[in-house]
C-alpha cells in the first residue's frame, strides 16, 4: 500500500517552490515517514523553520508551524518547548540559520540539552539569496562573495554540536533514503537535543556555478564525500581528507533534559529552597 502523504501535508500549498531535483523535498518526506513510524499525532508536533530554502518546510506540513526570523529558529523552538513540554518540537534550518547568524542559538540549545530535534539541511551554500559563501562551503568553491574561490575553512557541524553538548548527533544524506529515514526516526525518539546534519544538493546555485553538472552529478559528489562511521574510523588522516562520517556519531542518554531541569527549578521556587544539583547532574 502506497504511503499517503496527503494526511501530513497542506496540499493546498503544493506544488512546492523548491527547484526541480532539490533535496529539500526528499528530507520533508523523510521527516513525515519518521513521524508516522513513531506514531505521533500531527496536533502534537510543532515544526519551526527559519529563513532560506529550508524555511519553506514549515509551509507544507500540516501541523503546528512557526516560520521565524533569520537565525532565530532555535530560540523560538526553545520558548515553544518550555511552554509546551509535552509537544514534539522539530527545527528545520539551513547552513546560515544553524551555523552563521544562528550559530549562537545552536550552541546554547545543545548546551541546555532541551528536547528538540534539529535538522540541518546542509547544501553548502546560501541558495535562496543567489549563492553567497556559507559556513559549510568547501574550500576553493566559487560563490558570488568569493568569486576567485572560497578561502574560509568550513565547519564540521557534527563536531561543533557534539562539543557544545548535544546528546544525539548524526549525519546522513539525501541519497541513502532508508538510512536517512532511520536516523531521523532515532533523532525524534531521543530525549534531549538531537542534531542531524543532512548533506543535500543545491545543483542550481552551487553545482551549476561550479560546473558540477546536473542534479545527479552533484548527488554523486555528495555520496563520494560520505563514509559510514565504522569505515571512517579505520581510515588514516590522509584518507579522511574531504570525507565525512555518516550514521549516529554520538549519543548520551544520561544527561537530564532541560524542561525536566526547569521543572526542578519551579518546584524549588515553590518550596523556597535551592535546586537539588544531584538531580541535574
Amino acid at each position: 500500500m502506497a504511503f499517503n502523504y496527503d494526511e501530513y501535508l497542506r496540499v493546498d500549498k503544493l506544488p512546492t517552490q523548491w527547484c526541480w531535483g532539490c533535496g529539500d523535498g526528499v528530507i520533508l518526506k523523510s521527516i513525515i515517514r519518521a513521524i508516522e513510524k513513531i506514531g505521533w499525532s500531527m496536533d502534537d508536533v510543532c515544526l519551526v523553520s527559519g529563513i532560506g530554502c529550508s524555511g519553506r518546510t514549515s509551509s507544507y506540513v500540516n501541523c503546528n508551524t512557526v516560520h521565524t526570523t533569520h537565525g532565530r529558529a532555535i530560540a523560538y523552538a526553545t520558548g515553544i518547548k518550555l511552554a509546551n513540554p509535552k509537544k514534539h518540537v522539530i527545527v528545520v534550518s539551513g547552513d546560515g540559520d544553524t551555523l552563521a547568524i544562528g550559530g549562537n542559538h545552536t550552541i546554547h540549545g545543545c548546551r541546555r540539552n532541551i528536547d528538540i530535534t534539529h535538522i540541518l539541511i546542509n547544501n553548502f551554500i546560501y541558495g535562496l539569496t543567489n549563492s553567497q559563501t556559507s559556513p559549510t562551503t568547501p574550500l576553493g568553491f566559487y560563490t558570488v562573495t568569493a568569486q576567485f574561490g572560497n578561502i574560509d575553512p568550513n565547519f564540521d557541524a557534527c563536531e561543533l554540536t557534539k562539543a557544545a553538548g548535544a546528546t544525539f548527533v548524526a549525519r546522513s544524506n539525501v541519497i541513502e533514503i532508508n538510512k536517512l529515514d532511520n536516523i531521523i526516526y532515532k533523532a525524534l525518539e531521543h530525549k534531549g537535543y538531537s542534531f542531524v546534519d543532512i548533506f543535500s544538493n543545491c545543483h542550481i546555485n552551487l553545482g551549476r556555478k561550479n560546473k558540477m553538472g546536473e542534479a545527479v552529478s552533484m548527488l554523486n559528489w555528495i555520496k563520494d564525500r560520505c563514509v559510514e562511521k565504522t569505515k571512517f574510523e579505520q581510515m588514516n588522516s590522509q584518507e579522511k581528507k574531504g570525507k565525512f562520517p555518516t550514521g549516529i556519531l554520538h549519543q548520551n542518554k544520561d544527561c537530564i533534559e532541560y524542561c525536566e531541569a526547569y521543572e526542578e527549578v519551579r518546584k524549588a521556587a515553590q518550596e523556597g529552597r535551592m535546586v537539588n544539583l544531584g538531580v541535574l547532574q
